[in-house]
């Protein structure tokens, strides 16, 4: 049974976004609150008779994280009327008016901010009564962005991170302070590593500087600083005083000592889900493990993560408890044997994990990291997307680029992404970097356990099309020709192999509609105001110890916008001084790949040092971004940019 405990809830555009998920669980379950909450629940135990007070609907998620167990509850209140007879800490709740003639020692009023909520009933309870709330649990004040209302989102921008120091294998995360750019005067990290077990190996804070200022957690740094073994595990991150945005975004690099590892993935949605699907099956050869980071502070019980192929209705469970905060490495072929590439597997989180990281393991020890995506629940096909063409011309896009096709094999796959689609009707295009269109191909209806991939070698080698750039990139696209239904929740995987050693990379992502002032539901999306988003600021992460950087700019356009974009790629040092700025130009449709060394004069690339960092930044139309590291060898990465 999923965790019966409320982590998002779809309210439509706000500003920082909708990807924060609801605040209540992660004031319950942020990992310093915890400690709180559970001594709470002891003292409970020890105080005799307890009644408890529900006005805000807040208790029942309280007791997914807190079990009452070993409590005497006698009594349970509500202010609701329609509550009334409820269950409420296994008592069916009273009016709250009938609290006069309650006997119990303790009352346990289950709210944050409880204070007006105490004062509205402290005359109504008996005199020896002793009243306690879940401020209990607080976090430090001087943590707090907003201290007038607890449940603020902003309070809360919190996200965890995968985190690994081995011998051969290490990990950093790489941010920059851009909650200043919205005012924040005085940010700063707070960080908590877990362990496999869910054991606290470290805790500590991170100052931010100033505006643009950049930030790099390093494994091997913080497993010198804290004098430790071997880790794999959780980093939980928790962005204190913050404004403007409420979900941590940072890229996330996987180095080996050697030249057969390099790899790259990026935060994770803050909020645990359901169901997570996109993750790929194992090619001949591939091992994927699947990496799952307890989210809460309570176990994961035996049979509470499943996987099954996609379209299937035959779920294997994994016999096994997973403990609080701590991380388990499935290897899916263990509760999948016989599930092979392009095959997809749907993951049964049930709210226990955030979005997780796969990660693939090929043969001669190469590796690469990914991410599944959320598959939402609360989505139902919409009638009016087949009808948006007079409106919004190509409506959704999901772009991923094609890099030059002399170094690196590209493959697309469509993903179903949401438990109503059935089916995806559903076509692509191949597009060259001027924006010109050069092939374009329909897939069909493709069944939800069918996989359709796109091969762009199929396109450029076999059949003879050119890229007369030599790159470009993909868009996949709803067709509707033979009919068929949309959501606009259009996932697909982009697999990348290189031509000279055979290392691969790969990402996944969504559509969305891009560069028209038209308004669709909360698209164009925008990070900082209303929609439509028509402009764009994007992290690229710059690689130091001899790595190059790549990138990969699209323009995509639902409809004709301006011809040519007006970017300006502004390197700034970990200071966040801006060392130079270089003006590129793309046509609309089309994109730019570029490397960092070859853009940027050497004497900027030396003042800007390791610590650098890159915002793509454009007032004119809304690109998307890719961005990556080359080894000396064939080793490299690939993955999708942030936006703030």
């Amino acid at each position: 049974m999923p965790l019966n405990i409320e982590t998002f809830k779809n309210q439509g555009w706000r500003p920082g976004g909708n990807f924060g998920g609801t605040t209540l669980f992660k004031a319950l379950g942020h990992p310093y609150a915890s400690e709180r909450g559970q001594a709470l629940v002891r003292r409970l135990r020890r105080v005799g008779s307890v009644a408890v007070y529900d006005p805000l609907g807040h208790a029942a998620d309280f007791e997914v994280l807190y079990p009452l167990d070993g409590c005497d509850v006698v009594a349970a209140f509500v202010r609701d009327i329609d509550r009334v007879g409820a269950n409420v800490a296994g008592r069916g709740a009273r009016p709250v008016t009938e609290l006069p003639g309650c006997a119990a020692s303790t009352l346990l009023i289950a709210a944050f901010d409880s204070d007006r909520l105490r004062d509205h009933i402290r005359h109504l309870a008996p005199e020896k009564m002793e009243i306690v709330s879940l401020d209990e649990m607080r976090l430090p004040e001087d943590w707090l962005s907003n201290r007038r209302r607890y449940l603020d989102p902003l309070n809360f921008a919190t996200n965890f991170a995968f985190f690994r120091d081995t011998r051969d294998l290490h990990t950093s995360v790489r941010t920059a302070n851009y909650w200043a750019g919205y005012g924040a005067r005085d940010a700063e990290l707070w960080l908590r590593l877990f362990d496999e077990s869910g054991a606290v190996l470290a805790s500590w804070n991170e100052p931010l500087s100033g505006a643009d200022s950049s930030i790099a957690i390093d494994s091997a740094e913080v497993r010198s600083r804290f004098g430790l073994d071997d880790f794999r595990g959780s980093l939980f991150i928790h962005a204190l005083r913050v404004r403007g945005h409420d979900v941590v975004k940072y890229a996330l690099d996987i180095r080996g000592n050697g030249a057969d590892t390099l790899s790259c993935t990026h935060d994770a949605n803050a909020w645990p889900a359901d169901l997570y699907a996109g993750a790929p099956a194992p090619d001949e050869g591939e091992r994927v493990v699947l990496w799952i980071q307890n989210s809460h502070p309570l176990a994961i019980p035996r049979g509470g993560v499943g996987l099954n192929a996609m379209g299937s209705p035959d779920v294997a469970w994994l016999d096994r408890e997973i403990p609080a905060f701590g991380t388990h490495a499935l290897d899916v072929a263990t509760l999948l044997p016989d599930l092979r590439w392009p095959s997809q597997i749907e993951i049964r989180a049930g709210r226990y994990f955030v979005r997780p990281r796969y990660e693939i393991e090929g043969p001669g020890g190469r590796r690469r990291i990914a991410h599944a995506n959320v598959e939402r629940t609360d989505l139902k096909p919409d009638p009016r997307i087949p009808d948006l063409a007079p409106l919004m011309g190509k409506g959704y896009i999901l772009p991923f680029p094609v890099p030059p096709v002399s170094d690196f094999g590209s493959l697309v796959l469509p993903t179903p992404m949401a438990t109503a689609q059935r089916e995806l009707p559903i076509g692509c295009a191949l597009m060259d970097a001027t924006g010109e269109r050069v092939a374009e191909r329909f897939l069909g209806r493709v069944a939800r356990r069918d996989s359709a991939v796109v091969d762009i070698d199929s396109w450029t080698r076999d059949e003879g099309v050119d890229l007369p750039s030599g790159y470009g990139h993909v868009e996949l696209l709803y067709d509707f020709r033979d009919g068929g239904d949309a959501d606009g929740w259009l996932h697909g995987i982009a697999r990348y192999r290189r031509r000279d050693g055979g290392h691969a990379a790969e990402t996944s992502f969504g559509a969305h509609i891009f560069n028209t002032p038209i308004v669709y539901r909360d698209e164009p999306q925008s990070y900082a105001s209303d929609p439509p988003g028509l402009s764009t600021r994007l992290f690229l992460r710059v690689g130091g110890d001899g790595l190059q950087t790549m990138c990969h700019l699209i323009y995509p356009a639902s409809r004709p916008w301006r011809d040519f974009s007006d970017t300006r790629l502004v390197l700034h040092d970990e200071d966040g001084e801006v060392v130079d700025t270089v003006s590129v130009q793309i046509p609309c449709g089309g994109s730019l790949h570029w490397r960092y060394h070859e853009t940027f004069v050497a004497d900027a690339v030396g003042r800007a040092g390791d610590g650098a960092w890159i915002l793509v930044r454009d007032a004119t139309c809304r690109l998307f971004g890719y961005h990556g590291l080359l080894s000396d060898g064939d080793a490299f990465s690939l993955d999708h940019m942030f936006g703030f």
